[in-house]
């Protein structure tokens, strides 16, 4: 199986949002109201994502020409990696984080940073194999783990 990092295009919108629905609902689901996750499907699907934000740097993984996972990174600030639960454990988060680790290294950073949701165990057990370390508690009206990592 090959993983193809790439840059989205508008056109990846729409399957960009349902990776994002499928993932986030699985870490969310039972930690979360129902309506409010149905509210935020359904005002993501309507707005869509828009890749040519300035500062922010999206990436997508395809599998087999099918968007499986995206990042999304703002300087220093791992703000989103995401992997449609049907490719978990086939790399494809693995790879999403190689490539925003290289962009860091190439634009100098030192020291990057992320919040995860606090039951997230299998996120923040990825992280933590890729070198990052908790260093505190995030932001926001749900637990979240504040993270670090080398660059």
């Amino acid at each position: 199986m090959t993983i193809t990092i790439r840059t989205p295009v508008a056109a990846d919108s729409p399957d960009v949002v349902e990776v994002h629905v499928r993932a986030r609902r699985s870490y969310y689901e039972g930690h979360l109201p129902e309506a409010d996750l149905a509210e935020w499907e359904a005002a993501t699907r309507a707005s869509g994502y828009r890749f040519d934000r300035p500062g922010r740097v999206w990436l997508c993984a395809d599998v087999g020409g099918v968007v499986a996972g995206f990042a999304l990174f703002v300087g220093a600030e791992l703000l989103q990696v995401q992997v449609d639960p049907a490719h978990w454990g086939e790399g494809v988060g693995g790879a999403l984080h190689r490539a925003c680790v290289a962009a860091w290294r190439a634009a100098g950073v030192v020291e990057a940073h992320l919040e995860v949701f606090e039951p997230n165990t299998r996120a923040r057990r990825f992280y933590v194999a890729r070198g990052w370390r908790e260093v505190g508690v995030g932001d926001g009206p749900y637990p979240h783990v504040r993270m670090s990592l080398t660059v």
